[in-house]
């Protein structure tokens, strides 16, 4: 939204525009409420360049042609972009999932229209200093930075800032883009709320744009801040994705062809996965493995087509969000492949996962833990349990494996007991023990069941395959079948 737009139809100079849509011919249809000859609320269809203070349509169009998908979104970024002779808004926060165009979009019109801008990324800035010393270099040159202390503090920052306002005033709203916002919650505590009112503090007419993928609901700092503007940039449609990735069309195949193609891997991969970077980064592996794989086969000829892709796609859906090989990898090990076809293959791609000692027995721990009934603990983890009735081991046959029902959940201290009986020396009770813990839940082969909050008794559930457990468990040199129940 945007005060102050002169209505094409009502002539209206005071007018608060609402941007409902965009149509084909680069035309804004936008609501108009104000004082106006229609009506105190109407709805007309505006030029695009409307959105923007700036004289020349040529920057505009140029930014336009750059950006491929998104329009509507980009212009709710040029109906932000104020007037030089008029204050911009202090700060505005932009959120969506990673990989949708909020860099990408932001970047592309403030070096179109030419305006004065610094981007700074969040994940460089390892240091407060670091993060002030970017903006002054992008914003006023080399030599700005040096007006800084060794380790400058906010009060500073804002004082050179003041001092190189008064050195070279700008006629033009300056633009601070921080991308990785979400970082600035684990630097100094008034660092965030700072930011959203700086062009209070510095007395300057500068925006701080904000970059984030989380809303701003979990972004608001505890003790109160100054409120942004919010947009937020929703994934791509399937429609959208099949049109940048077509783009980078390759020259073995027809352009018909490669689209169809991309449509296929659209068709597998986008129920679970809407990132554009990994989607390209899956097209691109796939690159390397030829559709025509026997002579025979031509385009026309789609079901032979599809039949020799088909396995290519699957082996690339189960390692999707994983960074396990790269794309050189990716090829030399398709090679391999090829030579050993004969070959009996071994365990899927997750069991090549390197993890810590000790994070190995916990791992054993959990499957024991999943697929083991809690009664037959105190039979495989004590040396006096007891004899074994008959009868109770002629009712482990009537029922259906474990393997077959599924994992179950199991608490926190069932993991641990089970893993100080199974690892074959003494482990104190550790903050260690815990972290790795925590970090086989982010690896996904622990799945934490219930709230976050549940802090006094956790429950989890073991998420690998047998496969998987056994060859975790010759690598310790442990026998895994001997503590299953399901294998007695």
């Amino acid at each position: 939204m945007q005060e102050g737009i002169q209505c094409s139809c009502c002539e209206s100079e005071q007018c608060l525009s609402v941007i409902r849509g965009i149509h084909s011919d680069d035309s804004v249809e936008k609501t108009f409420l104000g004082n106006g000859r229609n009506g105190d609320k109407h709805t007309c269809i505006c030029p695009i360049e409307t959105l923007v203070w700036t004289n020349d349509y040529t920057l505009v169009q140029r930014a336009r042609c750059n950006i491929d998908c998104h329009c509507l979104s980009m212009c709710h970024c040029l109906s932000m972009l104020s007037c030089s002779k008029q204050c911009s808004y202090p700060s505005i926060f932009i959120y969506g999932h990673r990989a949708t165009g909020k860099s990408h979009v932001i970047h592309t019109l403030l070096k179109e229209l030419e305006l004065p801008y610094a981007t700074v990324s969040c994940v460089e800035c390892v240091s407060v200093g670091l993060l002030f010393e970017q903006v002054l270099l992008s914003l006023f040159g080399s030599d700005s930075a040096s007006l800084l202390s060794r380790n400058p503090s906010l009060s500073d920052f804002v004082r050179v800032y003041k001092q190189l306002c008064v050195q070279a005033s700008a006629k033009q709203t300056r633009y601070i883009v921080l991308d990785r916002a979400e970082l600035l919650r684990d630097m100094e505590a008034n660092l965030l709320p700072a930011f959203l009112r700086l062009q209070e503090l510095v007395e300057d007419n500068v925006t701080v744009i904000l970059l984030s993928e989380i809303v701003w609901d979990k972004f608001r700092p505890n003790t109160g801040c100054f409120e942004p503007l919010l947009l937020h940039f929703p994934d791509y449609s399937k429609g959208e994705l099949q049109q940048i990735l077509s783009e980078d069309s390759h020259p073995s195949y027809s352009p018909e062809l490669y689209s169809a193609f991309i449509n296929i891997l659209l068709g597998v991969f986008y129920s679970v996965c809407r990132d554009l970077r990994e989607l390209s980064l899956r097209l691109s592996m796939l690159k390397f493995q030829p559709l025509f794989s026997l002579p025979s086969v031509k385009e026309s000829d789609t079901h032979k087509l599809w039949r020799n892709i088909e396995p290519h796609l699957k082996k690339a859906m189960q390692t999707v969000y994983l960074r396990e090989v790269s794309s050189v990898q990716w090829e030399q090990q398709l090679k391999m492949e090829e030579k050993e076809a004969g070959a009996v293959r071994g365990l899927s791609a997750h069991a090549h996962v390197e993890l810590p000692y000790y994070s190995k027995f916990l791992l054993i721990a959990a499957y024991l833990a999943s697929y083991n009934p809690a009664r037959t603990d105190k039979r495989f983890f004590l040396k006096h349990h007891g004899k074994i009735k008959k009868t109770n081991f002629l009712k482990k046959h009537e029922k259906t494996s474990n393997h077959l029902l599924g994992p179950k959940p199991f608490p926190l201290d069932r993991l641990l007991a089970i893993f100080y009986s199974v690892v074959d020396s003494r482990v104190a009770p550790t903050a260690s023990v815990f972290c790795q813990i925590s970090s086989l839940v982010t690896l996904q082969l622990l799945n934490q069941v219930g709230h976050d909050d549940q802090l006094d008794a956790p429950k989890y559930k073991c998420a690998v395959s047998l496969d998987f457990i056994l060859a975790i468990s010759r690598t310790v040199s442990f026998d895994m079948v001997k503590y299953l129940y399901d294998f007695l």
